[in-house]
């Protein structure tokens, strides 16, 4: 019913916006137009796009996807759009209401979770704190499709043709952008596969939620986790630090993870318990301000990754 609710409210407003502003392009916005819900899309997008595309992150730099409410402004951004990449998942949940009623026919849109080969429910592992906040008798499917670079190569290639199909003159460049970025993520998921294979082990912990759920998938990897990759909650029970406490004791893993934009304080105190070491594991959902700024891409929040992957697996 809250869900029903908040798409039914996001096209109220969406309507009242409609009403009261063009949807047409302005004349200082030439060119294609692509708008993203979250960074990872984003910086897909733009990686085959290039130069050739004006392309818009609705979600914040530093902010959580989860919590994320679309403003009139993004709003018009959407409904004035070429292409419209959005995940699909319970975060974007807004974006149903706004597509029914969308003026908008020649817009393309992309949601990334019927871009991959495969769709995954989130799990409750062992020892996970349960969310409140939903019925488990129900079946979710995780959102967090790009965190497998052979679903990142699928996406591209959706963005590719939709990419072609707005702007036939120029296929020839996002085509070429597009092979070129698809042999960087093979090489991301050769190294994935290398350090899986020289691995120790095979189990990693995550002092906090687990978004990961399609690269561990991905690599034959067994994890346990403080929440779900979409939980609402962020303070766990003590019997759940105290099972990933003793977890990390019985097996003696070396490292215990946190997520981008997480205050990390969960794995502090399993780290402090057990002399394991605190490393971040990117699910890239979102970057920092500063990392916005400075263009840090997806590839290269990825490849942090295999260094933290190598650490937690010796």
């Amino acid at each position: 019913m809250k869900i029903i609710a908040k798409i039914l409210a996001f096209t109220m407003l969406f309507l009242c916006v409609i009403q009261v502003c063009a949807c047409g392009k302005s004349e200082d916005e030439e060119g294609i137009s692509v708008v993203c819900t979250s960074f990872a899309p984003f910086d897909l997008a733009r990686e085959i796009a290039g130069d050739g595309a004006n392309i818009k992150m609705l979600l914040s730099p530093g902010a959580d996807s989860h919590s994320y409410d679309p403003t009139p402004k993004d709003i018009l951004a959407v409904n004035k759009c070429d292409i419209f990449i959005y995940v699909g998942g319970e975060s974007d949940v807004w974006v149903e209401g706004i597509l029914s009623s969308i003026d908008n026919p020649n817009m393309k849109i992309i949601r990334l979770i019927d871009c991959t080969e495969e769709l995954y429910c989130e799990e409750y592992k062992e020892g996970m704190e349960h969310d409140h906040e939903h019925d488990h008798n129900d079946e979710e499917y995780d959102e967090h499709v790009w965190t497998n670079p052979r679903n990142a190569a699928l996406i591209c290639e959706k963005i590719a043709e939709a990419l072609c199909s707005v702007d036939a003159e120029n296929a020839g460049k996002y085509n070429e952008n597009l092979a070129s970025y698809k042999a960087e993520l093979s090489a991301l998921d050769e190294a994935f596969k290398s350090v899986v294979s020289e691995g120790s082990r095979k189990t990693l912990v995550f002092g906090d939620r687990f978004p990961l759920i399609y690269f561990v998938k991905a690599y034959g990897l067994d994890y346990y986790a403080a929440f779900p990759g979409c939980a609402a909650d962020t303070e766990p029970s003590g019997a759940t630090v105290a099972f990933l406490i003793n977890k990390v004791k019985e097996e003696n893993i070396p490292v215990v993870f946190h997520i981008e934009l997480s205050t990390g304080k969960i794995a502090d105190t399993i780290c402090e318990a057990t002399g394991a070491s605190k490393m971040q594991f990117n699910a890239c959902h979102n970057v920092t301000k500063d990392d916005f700024k400075a263009g840090v891409r997806y590839i290269d929040l990825m490849w942090d990754n295999v260094k933290a992957l190598k650490a937690a697996l010796k």
